[in-house]
């Protein structure tokens, strides 16, 4: 117990004898150091006392699918600040291959009375992967938000990055500067953030819809992109939109491996504007998510549900920004 005491004590900034008077229920102290002396024992992993076990910690779950993209490290230091300004401490959950699922990550929070929980990416995402555990949010009630993706029948608040209008960004920028044969690198094939741009490539295509040969789905890494990118290359394109920047600088190597140069030959576009895209070699022409808004509008959300407000089933679409920078230029002449 002293242990305990010392330990909370510490974390918190107060003496042994306040956190004892919290954990026994004594008055004088204020509401905010008692939540955050509750708020330590969860982050340090100590049970709370019994009386004490029915109350929400002031933690929240927050998802990201990977930390290579500098995009979801960049999202959740937005998410982290919104959530201590409302006085809440994220809890960093992210799914790697042979490690943690993402069903048990939720049964590990769960345990630590988290008040809710935050996807910036995971499995809804993907239209054929079990979606299950997701429905147990919904059962027990507990405040949600989602990024990108609605998970379709749950409700859950969404805030998303209009895919549609980054599509129509990036072709309309290429068109513009003569290039009629893009290519279309986008994630796996039953990701829904990648189908909602390919179905925008299909409206700008028009009758027949966009040439499926022209179409690479990949895996979303550098070396994934790199291998996708060298069949667009294969088929002639003089343009790659990409629905990262990872897999954008992998399509760079890939047209630099083919003898061929960025922009002169081949022109690429990525997707996020995530960190050091201005060091690239070139500067990345991309799409920027705006992170800043979308991530205060999610922790908003997320709050409001805390509070008691039924959670929202709408969608909100944030409009992105193509920020134009070196890697993409004029369509050579044909021959």
């Amino acid at each position: 117990m002293s242990r305990r005491l010392a330990d909370v004590a510490r974390k918190v900034g107060v003496s042994e004898a306040t956190v004892s008077r919290v954990l026994n229920e004594k008055p004088g102290v204020s509401e905010s150091t008692r939540q955050a002396v509750l708020t330590a024992l969860d982050v340090l992993g100590y049970e709370r006392p019994s009386k004490l076990r029915g109350e929400r910690a002031r933690l929240v779950g927050l998802f990201l699918p990977e930390l290579q993209n500098p995009i979801f490290p960049a999202f959740g230091e937005v998410v982290g600040v919104a959530l201590a300004q409302h006085g809440y401490t994220p809890v960093l959950c992210t799914v790697t291959a042979g490690g943690i699922s993402e069903a048990d990550y939720l049964e590990l929070l769960l345990q630590q009375h988290v008040s809710g929980v935050v996807f910036a990416g995971g499995q809804y995402t993907q239209q054929d992967a079990p979606h299950d555990h997701y429905r147990r949010l919904i059962d027990l009630r507990l405040p949600t938000v989602v990024t990108n993706a609605p998970i379709p029948g749950l409700g859950f608040a969404t805030v998303s990055t209009d895919d549609a209008v980054a599509l129509e960004q990036a072709w309309g920028h290429l068109v513009q500067l003569g290039h009629d044969r893009i290519g279309l690198l986008l994630g796996p094939a039953d990701h829904v953030p990648s189908l909602r741009k390919l179905a925008a490539a299909d409206r700008l295509a028009g009758d027949g819809g966009f040439p499926r040969e022209l179409v690479a789905h990949s895996q979303y890494s550098l070396e994934a992109g790199q291998a996708a990118a060298t069949r667009l290359l294969r088929a002639g394109v003089t343009a790659i939109v990409c629905a990262s920047d990872p897999l954008a600088l992998g399509a760079i190597r890939a047209v630099k491996r083919a003898g061929l140069t960025v922009p002169g030959d081949v022109s690429v576009i990525g997707y996020d504007d995530s960190a050091l895209m201005t060091s690239t070699d070139p500067p990345l022409t991309t799409v920027r998510q705006p992170i800043e808004v979308m991530g205060r509008m999610a922790i908003d959300l997320l709050v409001a549900q805390i509070d008691g407000t039924a959670a929202d089933p709408d969608e909100y679409f944030f409009e992105p920004e193509l920020v134009v920078r070196g890697s993409t230029g004029p369509a050579r002449p044909r021959a």
